[in-house]
């Protein structure tokens, strides 16, 4: 399904429209095109692509891919949903702002309404970048989206806890100076608890998503709404629970003999039927300036 200029300004703008309403929303993670049928066809309003899960399905760890890599995948996701879809564009792939700069130009022409950038450095010994490096390219890619034609969706990211830095107050510092760079959402993954979550929606004025999928943190989309929580996504924990399934049903047949997994298993006929391609949108009241 190809995707025409007035159809990504339409997904644009319900993208969002979306930060705006009353509740959460939630932006699942697909990791494929046929994950992405599946999603659309399950009534979500939007998708979030996922780094990790590409990565484990290409089979390497996350943070082995290359911008060609995300952005293809990010490409075959947009072309198989009518939905929008905004991108896990990890740190920008380079260091320099006008590096991450032309990975949101790209991200734009691969059709996506939205992405992220973090302020990870990929390096063991110092993995956060300093404050003001990461503000200098989160400011940069604020540009490059102003620039589009349509109301490109920038997130920020503070990779302190999911790098293994808790440090709450440095993670707020660093949201509230994404949102002084003109950051559109804001997002501190691997937040530990329901205060932390509260602490970090009280203290910013922009949208803020909340990753979900982790057992240690049991929560509902009303309590996060509870919280100040605009955006829940899922990261790579769909894609890690069908991998969780493959493990499982592996170890059935090689340790007993059994292949009871199967009972769980999507039927055939509805497995084909998930992978009809969407629709394209018809005519909308929004249309490309």
């Amino acid at each position: 399904m190809s995707q025409s200029a007035t159809d990504q300004y339409r997904r644009a703008v319900t993208f969002h429209k979306l930060h705006e309403g009353p509740d959460p929303f939630v932006v699942p993670n697909p990791w494929d095109a046929g994950t992405a049928h599946v999603l659309t066809g399950l009534g979500f309003s939007a998708l979030a692509t996922t780094g990790a899960g590409l990565a484990h399905g290409r089979g390497l760890p996350d943070g082995s891919l290359t911008r060609l890599h995300v952005l293809d995948n990010a490409r075959s996701i947009v072309a198989a949903t009518t939905l929008p879809v905004t991108a896990d564009l990890e740190s920008g792939f380079g260091d320099a702002p006008e590096e991450v700069a032309e990975t949101i130009r790209r991200a734009a022409a691969a059709g996506l309404v939205g992405g992220s950038i973090e302020d990870s450095t990929g390096r063991a010994d110092d993995p956060v970048r300093p404050l003001e490096e990461a503000v200098e390219r989160v400011a940069a890619a604020v540009a490059a989206a102003r620039e589009l034609d349509f109301p490109f969706t920038l997130t920020a990211r503070a990779e302190n806890f999911f790098q293994g830095r808790p440090d709450l107050p440095d993670t707020i510092r660093r949201l509230k100076a994404y949102e002084e760079a003109g950051a559109d959402v804001l997002y501190a993954p691997a937040l530990p608890d329901a205060d932390a979550i509260r602490a970090v929606c009280s203290s910013v004025g922009r949208p803020v998503n909340v990753l979900m999928g982790s057992p240690a943190l049991p929560l509902t989309v009303a309590e996060l709404g509870s919280l100040g929580v605009r955006r829940i996504s899922v990261g790579s924990a769909l894609s890690r629970a069908a991998l969780g399934a493959v493990v499982r049903a592996a170890k059935e047949i090689r340790d007993l003999g059994t292949f009871g997994f199967g009972a769980e298993a999507v039927p055939y006929p509805d497995a084909n039927a998930m992978m009809v391609p969407a629709r394209p949108a018809g005519p909308e009241s929004d249309s490309a300036p």
